[in-house]
């Protein structure tokens, strides 16, 4: 008698593992990308670089008056999401004179130009966050929830979505195959 290994979840080795045999039976049974589009059935209409810098402006804004000034914002395809970041915030700092000039770049994965708004503002967020702490840790995750009360529950969520892609290869919000 053989048995089979389980199903690999990269996106989800932290999570509990009843979470992640839930997400090993959606995946068997074909269900995943069913119960993601059911619970977020609308895509943004965030498309340009200019409407996602008016948008993470407008984030920021709200929630970080006072943080440093945002340069840049883009849609990146050269960011793979497959083991790789889902966005990047870059700190550029150049001598000008006798002083110091800082620009910030926020950079997401094109694959995020479709999806829903709450997975873009959950990743948006995350990346502002990093204006005011540059590291991963408790103060961090408590100015994302901050900014968005559900970003814990978004964030999973789109590690469920990243699992359907990498194992079905079908993107649910439009697009072309992953």
């Amino acid at each position: 008698m053989t048995t089979t290994a389980p199903v690999q979840l990269p996106y989800l080795q932290s999570y509990p593992a009843p979470l992640q045999q839930q997400a090993r039976e959606l995946l068997a049974q074909g269900r995943l990308g069913a119960a993601l589009l059911r619970k977020y059935p609308d895509a943004h209409a965030v498309r340009s670089d200019k409407a996602l810098y008016d948008y993470a402006q407008e984030l920021k804004n709200r929630h970080l008056r006072n943080a440093g000034t945002i340069n840049k914002v883009l849609f990146d395809n050269k960011i793979h999401v497959v083991r790789h970041a889902l966005g990047l915030h870059t700190t550029v700092s150049r001598v000008q004179g006798n002083r110091l000039a800082t620009k910030h770049e926020i950079r997401i994965a094109a694959m995020f130009k479709q999806g829903p708004d709450e997975f873009l503002r959950m990743i948006v967020v995350h990346e502002l966050a990093h204006l005011r702490e540059k590291g991963h840790g408790k103060a961090f995750y408590q100015l994302c929830q901050h900014m968005e009360p559900q970003y814990h529950q978004y964030e999973f969520d789109l590690r469920m979505y990243l699992t359907h892609v990498e194992h079905t290869g079908e993107r649910l919000w439009g697009g072309e195959p992953a």
